[in-house]
């Protein structure tokens, strides 16, 4: 790093629980494509693809006794959420 090197951080509010799947899943695809991925551990990248759609889609929690599906985002707290967060900061 050089001396002149600046750091910031950002707090984007409701960033988890408001992050396009879709727009993310693609995004994930291309930050592996680009950092000379075409499988992660044998896996190839559109079965990881389907593998991360379905922790994000498949996501279901109960209040007040009825059943609800996460359609945004990501769940709170999930080290995936987290991890898929940051990949889509990489392509803004």
């Amino acid at each position: 790093m050089k001396p002149s090197t600046l750091f910031c951080t950002f707090d984007i509010r409701n960033f988890y629980t408001m992050l396009p799947q879709e727009e993310a899943l693609n995004i994930l695809v291309e930050f592996l494509h680009t950092h000379g991925y075409t499988k992660v551990k044998g896996i190839p990248l559109d079965s990881i693809r389907e593998l991360a759609s379905i922790v994000l889609k498949e996501n279901a929690f109960v209040y007040g006794n009825k059943f609800y599906q996460q359609t945004t985002g990501g769940a709170m707290g999930s080290s995936f959420t987290l991890t898929l967060a940051n990949i889509f900061m990489w392509r803004w």
